[in-house]
């Protein structure tokens, strides 16, 4: 039988070597789940310690065990470090306090609200390609650059704070992370864990509480605020809305201080480091198929041009929401999930006995050929001309990036926003290859990120405007048609020369 000692080896002997640019990175990332689906086939029962998980990967079954009353709701056993970083909150609880955390979180991130963050994110953006001036025609770590905006994103659009207030908390959560993925597969004994504590068990408690004290501070400094008139106490983001939670009267909607910082943990990890790794593997496709790169290029002018983006626009970006779900298919941030069968529940022949943790390996599913073809860990934006239900046969849960069912993902639309603004603006702005000091090493610590970040080598795209054969005048990315007179666009599109639409 195989042991947890066995399938932690197993990732570890996989994990830090660097491949040659192939996305078939399922035996490399999840080795045990890849050894066992071949010997045992799509569904079967591990034991982690005492506990027996199911790992189910038939699509079909999926769905069904989504869509149970008595599992949808439900959260699998969350380990004690990730139990630590992400504390009660939304990703964690169960039952009324999830209902009640769900619905206050829906409400932060509604339609109104997310087209009211589009202007923090354009900015948030702009502010990070002024540091790119200074690298034109030469390399640039991306990676790094995604992790900053989308810090500085869910810094502005959620706590209403710039990303130097959150700055602690984000380089705090990166050192938790590497203790989580240090300690993922490890069997920890129930008593003995807490009188004999690991090098490991105090670090995540110091840290912890210095991730507690930084968020008790941004939540006193908003407090202030709305006390003096500084800031109006209808504040609509998440903080604003916790706060406002935290005062009501009524006790079913009263939240406490705890549940906030739990809340605000789960937000802060949510829109920092899921967003950034899966920002910048899209960009390392977008990089390496530079066909691709120009098509995208081609619909953000066509519908933009050289404005800022909308929320209109960004709904009509058909070829590039080909591209975002090509890229979380095979490199899906959350690479799987757990529900549980909070009661014995019979689903087709299969009966689960009460409190039966269930696993759904979404990067396997992603990776199936059986579901996508022999070319399955090809990148084929085109799998996705006709949508997802298209690419799927209308089997929507053989695409889980966000999860699925009531315990999805709340900030998908918002992840999906952030993503085409910050794609948008830079193919506005850049052409970008892929530098040849690129090494390809995905890990996943927490979530899949390139452990050795990822290289470019980008240049300004020069503007012109220039006369066409009926003499109207047109804009092109190149010196447009020969023998015809052009006139260079200056500013490379920046904010200084950009028209800013509603």
């Amino acid at each position: 039988m195989e042991t947890p000692k066995r399938f932690s080896n197993m990732r570890e002997h996989s994990s830090g070597r660097t491949l040659d640019i192939s996305h078939y990175i399922f035996p490399g990332i999840q080795p045990h789940i890849y050894s066992w689906t071949r010997i045992y086939g799509k569904n079967f029962v591990y034991w982690h310690g005492p506990k027996a998980k199911l790992v189910v990967s038939e699509p079909e079954l999926i769905r069904e065990l989504m869509n149970h009353r008595d599992i949808s709701n439900s959260r699998g056993e969350v380990e004690e470090f990730m139990k630590r970083i992400l504390g009660d909150g939304i990703l964690t609880s169960e039952g009324a306090k999830w209902l009640k955390l769900r619905k206050l979180s829906n409400h932060a991130f509604h339609a109104e609200s997310l087209r009211n963050m589009i202007p923090a994110m354009v900015e948030s953006v702009e502010n990070m390609l002024k540091g790119w001036r200074h690298y034109d025609g030469k390399e640039i770590e991306v990676t790094e650059e995604l992790r900053n905006l989308a810090s500085e994103v869910i810094s502005k659009t959620a706590f209403g704070s710039s990303y130097l207030e959150g700055k602690q908390i984000f380089e705090t959560f990166q050192k938790f992370m590497i203790i989580v993925g240090r300690n993922a597969y490890k069997i920890r004994l129930p008593v003995i864990s807490h009188i004999f504590k690991s090098n490991d068990d105090r670090e995540s408690e110091r840290l912890e509480k210095g991730v507690r004290d930084s968020i008790i501070k941004i939540s006193n400094k908003r407090e202030k605020l709305q006390i003096t008139g500084g800031e109006p106490e209808s504040s609509g983001d998440f903080l604003g809305l916790l706060l406002k939670a935290y005062h009501d009267p009524n006790l079913k909607n009263k939240i406490s201080i705890e549940e906030i910082i739990d809340e605000c943990k789960a937000f802060y990890i949510a829109g920092h480091s899921p967003i950034s790794d899966f920002l910048s593997w899209t960009v390392l496709f977008l990089s390496i198929h530079t066909d691709w790169q120009d098509k995208a290029r081609k619909e953000v002018l066509e519908i933009f041009g050289d404005n800022i983006p909308n929320a209109e626009g960004i709904s009509r970006l058909k070829t590039m929401s080909m591209i975002i779900n090509e890229s979380l298919r095979l490199y899906p941030p959350v690479i799987f999930t757990e529900r549980k069968a909070e009661k014995e529940t019979r689903i087709r022949k299969l009966i689960l006995p009460a409190n039966t943790d269930i696993q759904i390996p979404i990067l396997a599913i992603h990776h199936d050929p059986k579901i996508w073809g022999e070319n399955a860990h090809l990148f084929k934006p085109e799998r996705f001309q006709e949508g997802i239900a298209g690419a799927t046969n209308s089997n929507s849960a053989a695409v889980l990036p966000f999860g699925r069912g009531a315990r999805a993902c709340v900030g998908l639309n918002f992840t999906y926003i952030e993503a085409k603004i910050t794609l948008s603006i830079i193919l506005q702005h850049y052409a970008f290859t892929l530098s040849p000091t690129y090494m390809h090493s995905p890990v996943h610590i927490m979530s899949l990120t390139p452990q050795t970040g990822i290289q470019l080598c980008k240049k300004a795209i020069r503007r012109w405007a220039c006369g066409n054969r009926r003499g109207e005048m047109v804009e092109a990315t190149e010196a447009g048609y020969p023998g015809i007179p052009c006139r260079e666009l200056k500013g490379n599109g920046s904010s200084n020369y950009r028209k800013r639409g509603k």
